[in-house]
């Protein structure tokens, strides 16, 4: 069975002679509290661009074009005591966009400096390959989270 498919984009910019991403804290849902990038489910018949295009929007109201997002990869996440929560991200950057970020049901977004990302703070996968991805790099890995459904217990480079 194919697993659900999900998108998630980091929104960059250049702002006091620094490079910076919006995340945003998540209010409610999977991973509650933690720091997240703007993202979520891809509705039945949409792309993973399109996808990441609406919930940047709904998420923060920014508004980006498909055609500026950069793919960086794909990421499967198992979680073999959780199996509802398994699935397939779909990674993006953007570096383009119009508005000013806002809170919204979901999440209440914050820029970082790059080297001031809250990895602590964020699913624990996050800090084995987001630094890298922000710094232009690409990933394919698949993550499997152990019984706590918070702590990575086995990663590899075969993606589903």
């Amino acid at each position: 069975m194919a697993l659900p498919e999900v998108c998630v984009c980091y929104v960059l910019r250049e702002s006091g002679g620094r490079s910076e991403v919006l995340l945003g804290r998540k209010k409610h849902g999977l991973g509650a509290g933690n720091y997240v990038g703007l993202g979520g489910k891809l509705e039945p018949g949409e792309s993973a661009v399109d996808a990441a295009v609406r919930e940047v929007e709904e998420e923060s109201g920014l508004v980006v074009s498909a055609g500026d997002l950069e793919s960086r990869g794909r990421l499967t996440y198992l979680f073999p005591h959780r199996e509802s929560w398994s699935q397939v991200s779909n990674v993006f950057v953007v570096r383009t966009f119009t508005g000013d970020p806002e809170p919204s049901d979901e999440l209440d977004p914050e820029w970082f400096a790059l080297d001031d990302v809250p990895l602590a703070e964020m699913w624990d996968d996050a800090r084995r390959w987001l630094p890298g991805v922000l710094a232009g790099g690409t990933v394919r890995r698949t993550y499997v989270f152990g019984a706590d459904l918070a702590t990575v217990v086995d990663e590899d480079d075969h993606v589903a």
